[in-house]
């Protein structure tokens, strides 16, 4: 069920039930930003709440209440919802703590916060533990608390659990015109992406930032980014909860290689939202999508009046997926005209300061670095603290740029409190885009040049039974052979009776023993048996059964296929480097199962081993076809046991010119009738 937001967020009528100072807070919020609708107090027994009438009881508002600020304890927020509903109120936001988030405290949280969504109804909620929101195009403030917002026509919605990232947030000096701020809190009822969906129908919203504790539900989370998609507005995602890798718990090299942050990046990836690690850049990036939108292309150029700072800009791009491309012939005759014989002409540019204090001049030379394909050009300006008048040159040659050419221009100050913000007002003003600090605009550009596609399938929903059964090699080698994986022919025996099991089988062989899960750990793979030696090294092996195979030869490479089910993002599909090395080089993609072909392909070819597989030195190129297939039978046997399988793993699988063979696999599954509990 999608609830209706509308009331919530844009209200003609606010009630405040409570008269501690938060709810005196609440009235002055809106006041300050200019709420102009009717704000009535409830409280059993004051008269007048700041300076207003009071009503007692919730059931004596008389007026249709579009949303309310329900401020007292949690045992009375959930009556207090309840009246609401029955008055047929638009929605509320509920500010108790004392719910979910306080289990340890006297353990009656969760059945509270049941109650709390059952007294709600269909009603839409906020929280609990939640500070509200801050309309800013609507002059609207629900919230109990300072912040630094004001009016604006059009803006960025950012939505957020934490209420006071949130508050930080609103005092961002950077230009960055917020149109929403919303908390969502314990999201108990209204979850963060449904809000987020809902702003969606705003046509002043420019782009949505999300600063992401938990997903949730992810088909609300596909919904949207769906509904972004169509609707032309960037979604970026600040994903906080990276922690340590899980190691101990697993057979596998894929789950200790995937870690718990992987999931999480995979999901976000699928659904076309880009994602940012740091608050800085989080806003810059949604202070460039505002004014520019996706950048057309990750090609910059940069100009500035120091060596230096052309050198840093370089530097500082290094291992991000941004091109500074070579001026070419069209740049260097109009650069050479605007700034003559004596500067040496590239890309960073260094302009010197022949030019400085001639605006016109300056424009000409920037002008210069725009266009032939360039996604943005960017000019480094510090500006001093006080007096700045012999910088106004450097602002209104950017303007000029701009209105005279329309291509995306920005300003970017090498530290961030070297953009003064009426500076950056007047930029943005112009469309100009103000960029506050070195590192932050560099990983803003590179966010805005992403171009995401979007996977329109859903991501597959895992089982939750535990995944304590683990097949053999030879048990997850035919459930995967099945589904279309190429395995060796092979022969299982007892140990003592190996000498005569190679019969109808081609040497030289490989000789593994059955039942260990890291078998080369335990010295239980021997590699280029020859038929003769079978038997002596398979009762060398040490297991009562050992499993002979024809050796795979002529590999060009070694990869890993691995799926590890994580109960809050589906099935994780981990492509890497593989064989022996595997954890040396912790070379690894992850994606979501499912993933089509050109998915795939794309994560592979991010690998640091791609050269490998693309034919290194002269070496013969992988069959990516069939490597491919490989991945499709892992994720089609995953697709068939979704309720079951807890990991699946090939490692490694022998690349060949002309095909793609899984010599070890490892599955891990719950029992029959355990695999949803």
């Amino acid at each position: 069920m999608k609830r209706d937001l509308s009331r919530l967020l844009h209200p003609r009528s606010m009630v405040v039930i409570g008269g501690g100072a938060w709810c005196e807070a609440i009235i002055g919020a809106a006041r300050r930003i200019g709420y102009e609708g009717a704000i009535l107090p409830v409280h059993p027994s004051r008269d007048d709440v700041a300076g207003l009438n009071a009503v007692r009881r919730v059931e004596d508002c008389r007026d249709p209440v579009d949303v309310a600020f329900v401020g007292i304890n949690r045992h009375a927020t959930v009556e207090a919802v309840a009246a609401l509903r029955g008055l047929g109120a638009g929605g509320a936001v509920c500010f108790a703590s004392g719910f979910t988030e306080a289990t340890a405290e006297d353990g009656c949280g969760p059945d509270l916060q049941a109650r709390l969504v059952e007294a709600a109804g269909e009603m839409p909620i906020l929280g609990p533990n939640c500070y509200g929101f801050v309309n800013a195009l609507d002059r609207v403030a629900v919230w109990p608390d300072q912040h630094g917002m004001k009016p604006v026509t059009r803006g960025v919605a950012i939505v957020t659990q934490s209420s006071n990232i949130a508050i930080n947030l609103t005092m961002q000096r950077r230009a960055l015109p917020i149109a929403y701020m919303i908390t969502c809190g314990n999201m108990a009822q209204t979850s963060q992406a449904e809000i987020a969906e809902s702003l969606l129908d705003d046509d002043r919203v420019t782009a949505i930032g999300l600063h992401v504790e938990g997903f949730g539900n992810l088909r609300r989370w596909e919904s949207l980014a769906a509904k972004a998609a169509r609707r032309g507005v960037p979604l970026v995602a600040l994903k906080i909860g990276r922690s340590e890798q899980a190691q101990a718990a697993t057979v596998s090299h894929t789950a200790s290689l995937a870690g718990s942050d992987a999931g999480a990046q995979a999901f976000l990836d699928r659904l076309g939202i880009t994602r940012l690690h740091g608050l800085p850049e989080f806003l810059e990036t949604l202070k460039l999508l505002h004014c520019e939108g996706r950048l057309a292309s990750n090609r910059v150029a940069s100009i500035s009046c120091s060596g230096g700072e052309a050198s840093l800009v370089s530097d500082m791009a290094v291992g991000r997926d941004l091109v500074f491309p070579p001026v070419t012939e069209r740049q260097r005759d109009e650069l050479r005209a605007a700034l003559g014989p004596m500067v040496a002409l590239a890309n960073p540019l260094d302009y010197h300061t022949y030019v400085w204090r001639d605006e016109a001049a300056m424009a000409r030379a920037w002008r210069a670095m725009t266009g032939d394909g360039i996604g943005l050009t960017l000019s480094v300006v510090d500006y001093p603290h006080t007096d700045r008048t012999d910088w106004d040159c450097a602002t209104g040659a950017a303007l000029r740029v701009r209105a005279e050419t329309g291509a995306p221009f920005a300003v970017v100050s090498s530290l961030p409190e070297l953009m003064p913000e009426e500076v950056a007002e007047r930029l943005l003003s112009g469309g100009v885009v103000p960029l506050a600090g070195l590192h932050e605009a560099l990983s803003a550009i590179e966010a805005a040049a992403r171009v995401p596609v979007p996977e329109t399938r859903p991501a597959l929903l895992p089982g939750t039974g535990a995944a304590t059964e683990t097949l053999t090699e030879v048990e997850a080698k035919a459930a995967l052979a099945v589904h279309g994986l190429r395995i060796p022919r092979h022969a299982i025996v007892e140990a003592e009776a190996a000498g005569s099991a190679t019969v109808g089988l081609k040497g030289p062989f490989a000789v593994k023993g059955v039942g260990l899960a890291h078998k080369s750990d335990h010295g239980a793979v021997r590699l280029g048996i020859d038929a003769a030696d079978v038997g002596r090294v398979a009762r060398g092996i040490g297991t009562p059964q050992v499993l002979i195979e024809e050796l795979v030869s002529g590999g060009v490479a070694e990869l890993l296929i691995g799926v590890t089910r994580d109960p809050a993002h589906g099935f994780v599909l981990t492509l890497g480097a593989g064989g022996v090395l595997t954890e040396v080089l912790r070379d690894t993609v992850s994606l979501l199962v499912p993933s089509g072909r050109s998915a795939v392909r794309a994560a592979l070819i991010r690998l640091r081993y791609a050269p490998v597989l693309q034919g290194f030195r002269g070496k013969p190129a992988a069959d990516l076809d069939a490597i491919c297939d490989a991945v499709d039978a892992v994720q089609n046997y995953v697709v068939a046991n979704a309720d079951a399988v807890g990991e699946v793993e090939i490692n490694p699988l022998i690349c060949l010119p002309d095909g793609a063979v899984a010599v070890d696999a490892l599955i891990r599954r719950a029992r029959k009738g355990e695999a949803r509990t």
